[in-house]
């Protein structure tokens, strides 16, 4: 198969559910570059912790790549995880952002309005799986 490396492979933008979440579980953000993707959602299977993976279209970029250009900025993501969470009813509203992005926490939280509350996460991918379930873990 052949992809042309000057074009980055994306995932579609959207919100998907790992591990059977119901209306508490957290949402984790995320951008659309497809290595990135598959690497942090199998990160969110592997905790066994249900939670939402939020897929911000970064036009494939990673997420600091992302965030440099900024295309990953609180305003953005806010408003599109509106746009996915608006027929959803959730009770718990906990926004999990990459750690290497808090910077863009205030913005978010802004957007979010005070129903929500944004949570930084791991820094790494690797330790996703810990970190939910230490804080969403049964």
């Amino acid at each position: 198969i052949y992809t042309d490396p000057q074009r980055p492979m994306k995932t579609e933008e959207g919100l998907y559910p790992i591990n059977d979440p119901g209306p508490d579980a957290p949402i984790l953000v995320t951008c659309n570059f497809s290595l990135t993707y598959f690497i942090i959602s199998g990160e969110c299977e592997t905790s066994r912790v249900p939670c939402w993976l939020f897929v911000k279209d970064t036009e494939g970029l990673s997420v600091l790549t992302a965030w440099a250009a900024g295309k990953f900025s609180g305003d953005d993501i806010g408003m599109s995880i509106k746009k996915f969470t608006k027929d959803k009813e959730l009770t718990k509203k906990d926004i999990v952002i990459p750690g290497l992005t808090a910077i863009i926490s205030g913005d978010l939280e802004e957007e979010m309005g005070s129903d929500w509350n944004i949570k930084i996460g791991p820094r790494e991918g690797g330790i996703i799986p810990s970190y939910l379930r230490q804080n969403y873990g049964s």
